[in-house]
């Protein structure tokens, strides 16, 4: 936000909220808000307000012997030199992120496949991070390094300041070890660079004035030239102010090199354009709903919606193929790679160069299958099994996509932690590494458990709790939950959530409700907009199940979640206050008459509705817990988490609910880490500094 003196900036902001409300009928929302002021992000006053709850939280939570313990131990795990350094292989070596103890903003390595195999590999440093910090005087987060194919000489590096979804992207040299004098080079902005070639790029970014869409993402594509200036860039393409994202990508695959534009309108709702080479763009005529992606010979979109081509209709959440010069010819001829049913959904796919490997949800368990094109893009798919599934919740990924069948194969659970395996398709798959134990699991065990929500709809839930638990009610227990985005929460293992509660003797949950992909698009589409309440529904459903059964109860079941689950806490908090007994709001949307006006709000509007549409603020204000709270009615102990360098949700949100319940009588505290994007923390320690805190507050709390 633009630094504006406060009366100014209070000015415009009321404004806007009035321009926002004004054309409202039925139950009019208010016109003004006395928290306005704290929406100014690095504004003296509004962070002055922070430090101060800061140092409330700090004193009641962080001071004990207690508490600096379980900091301690949580470090540990963060830094410990045991985790699985996880490599993306960049020509002939493997590449890996690494941050610990003595590197704290961590170091971009690597080393080779043979080194890799061993105990303790031996690593060469190619960025330091924290060298470079101390020498530019600077706080970067790594965000990643695009590599340029096939020589793998030159690299585009992204760094974010604090943590920041903002970024600056540099040309690196692998092969002299540093940066490119007068390379490549795009300033602070969301956005990004890509390589076309080795003197060019495709560059969508802050170009100036109007070229932000109004959701704060790129407006406008460009291919730009090395040694020319950035506004010489020839335009690509131009979205409109009201799109999400805009963006281009070449493909780099041999014998098969295209260029692609990307238009995102919302989440969900893209376009797809092949950018011939006299620069025309052709749209690819597939759904927006589809996700959409060109491979050799094909075109495969999964489906969010029923689709109909060629005389046959397709269900939405099924995976189809069709060879892309003939889908473009319009041929289109569809060969159906998965369909859904009741109890299962896709989870993923993965190329690899000359297979398919399908990851399906069955009841939220994973499912591994390999299909086959057929040669020359004409013909029968051939399906056969994945050879030596590991148990536990599985991720694939290809290691070289273009040149082999080689795959990581990622599986691990609540109670075993993560190994990582080499295979290649059709072989069973070589175990590498294994993450090591970081708490004490003897001692629990993990069901799955379905809970029956307001409208009769079956919700999976999972709990890790102890073998010889008391069922009376009496243990502390943890229910996390998201439910947005068809984003699904499957089983993982957590050092952090053993180590900080398991060990303790609690009990940790985990909700699959509505609005998430636990069972495909239909799971994802039933609690959108005025169908919002779904995904509330069902969380409280689970919450009384753990009630019903026995495990816990009220006064000693706490909640936890963050950005959408943060929502979702928020309402847990207002609507459904006496299931708990404690809850841990990180990083939320809680005022929804403004969030679409704040950094990335307005493209969620597709998950939530445009509160400036009165017939839309007319269900929004039903799920928005800033207005549904209610001074002076009996809400659990609560703790608003949150970030001030978050650029995707405003700290706003936090900070004006953690104000009216303040000033409403309310038992709440705050805590606002000063910089770490939209995770919370910019580096290990932060990250253990506040899980402690939750954790902390939790535990007293639910043991009163």
């Amino acid at each position: 936000m633009s630094k504006l003196s406060q009366a100014c900036q209070a000015a415009l902001l009321t404004a806007g909220l009035a321009a926002a409300s004004g054309a409202a009928h039925a139950q009019e929302p208010a016109v003004s808000d006395p928290y306005l002021w704290l929406e100014d992000v690095e504004g003296e006053k509004a962070l002055d307000w922070v430090r101060a709850r800061n140092e409330v939280t700090e004193t009641e939570l962080a001071s004990t012997p207690a508490f600096k313990q379980l900091e301690s131990q949580l470090l540990s795990i963060l830094d410990s030199d045991a985790k699985i350094p996880y490599v993306t292989k960049i020509g002939d070596h493997y590449y890996n992120f690494w941050k610990d103890a003595q590197h704290e903003r961590g170091i971009w390595r690597r080393t080779t496949l043979a080194e890799y195999r061993k105990d303790n590999p031996r690593w060469e440093t190619v960025i330091d991070l924290d060298a470079l910090n101390e020498a530019e005087g600077e706080n970067w987060v790594w965000h990643g390094a695009d590599c340029l194919p096939p020589e793998y000489e030159r690299c585009l590096v992204a760094l974010s300041r604090g943590g920041a979804d903002a970024d600056v992207t540099r040309e690196f040299d692998l092969v002299a070890g540093d940066w490119v004098e007068g390379g490549f080079f795009r300033a602070e902005a969301k956005g990004g660079l890509g390589w076309i070639d080795r003197d060019n790029v495709y560059v969508y970014t802050d170009f100036g004035d109007g070229s932000m869409t109004e959701s704060g993402y790129p407006r406008i594509v460009k291919q730009w030239t090395r040694g020319t200036p950035m506004a010489e860039a020839e335009v690509v393409y131009e979205g409109k102010s009201d799109d999400m994202y805009i963006a281009a990508m070449h493909d780099h695959t041999p014998g098969y090199e295209r260029d692609f534009v990307s238009r995102t309108l919302a989440f969900y709702n893209d376009e797809l354009y092949l950018r011939r080479d006299d620069g025309q763009l052709v749209r690819i005529d597939a759904p927006n709903s589809a996700n959409k992606s060109v491979h050799k010979d094909w075109l495969v979109l999964e489906l969010r919606e029923p689709y109909e081509a060629s005389g046959k209709r397709f269900e939405a959440g099924s995976l189809v193929a069709a060879n892309f010069d003939d889908f473009m010819a319009d041929k289109r001829e569809f060969t159906v790679l998965f369909e859904p049913t009741e109890t299962t959904s896709l989870a993923g796919t993965t190329v690899t160069a000359n297979h398919l490997v399908l990851n399906v949800l069955d009841d939220v368990n994973n499912r591994l299958s390999v299909l086959t094109p057929p040669e020359g893009g004409s013909g029968e798919w051939s399906r056969g099994d994945f050879v030596g599934q590991p148990e536990g919740s599985v991720d694939v990924s290809a290691v070289d996509r273009d040149h082999s069948d080689e795959v990581w194969v990622m599986a691990d659970g609540y109670l075993s932690p993560q190994t990582l395996s080499l295979a290649t398709l059709g072989q069973a798959p070589e175990v590498l590494k294994t993450m090591p134990t970081f708490f004490d699991a003897s001692t629990h065990e993990v069901e799955q458990a379905f809970a029956t929500s307001a409208d009769g709809t079956r919700v999976p839930y999972f709990v890790v709790q102890p073998k010889d638990l008391p069922m009376d009610g009496s243990t502390p227990t943890l229910l996390y939950g998201y439910g947005g985005f068809e984003i699904s929460m499957t089983p993982g293992y957590s050092g952090t959530v053993g180590k900080g509660w398991l060990e303790k003797g609690g009990v940790f949950a985990v909700a699959n409700i509505r609005g998430g992909g636990e069972y495909g698009p239909r799971w994802h589409q039933a609690a959108l907009k005025a169908n919002r309440h779904k995904a509330y529904e069902d969380f409280a459903a689970v919450a009384k199940d753990l009630v019903e059964r026995g495990i816990t109860s009220p006064e000693k079941l706490g909640i936890q979640g963050g950005s959408n689950g943060g929502l979702l806490m928020g309402n847990m908090l207002t609507q459904y206050p006496e299931l708990f007994g404690a809850i841990v709001v990180q990083v939320p949307l809680l005022d929804m008459q403004r969030y679409h006006k704040l950094l990335a709000g307005a493209s969620w509007m597709a998950e939530y509705g445009n509160p400036d549409k009165p017939e839309e603020w007319e269900f929004i204000q039903t799920f928005s817990p800033y207005h549904l709270y209610e001074p002076g009615k009996d809400y659990p102990p609560t703790l608003f988490m949150t970030s001030t360098r978050d650029d995707r949700v405003h700290p706003g949100h936090a900070r004006k609910m953690m104000a009216k319940m303040m000033e409403g009588g309310s038992d709440v505290r705050y805590y606002e880490n000063i910089e770490g994007g939209h995770g919370g923390s910019a580096n290990n320690k932060q990250a253990a500094h506040m899980s402690a805190l939750a954790y902390t507050f939790l535990w007293n709390q639910l043991n009163d």
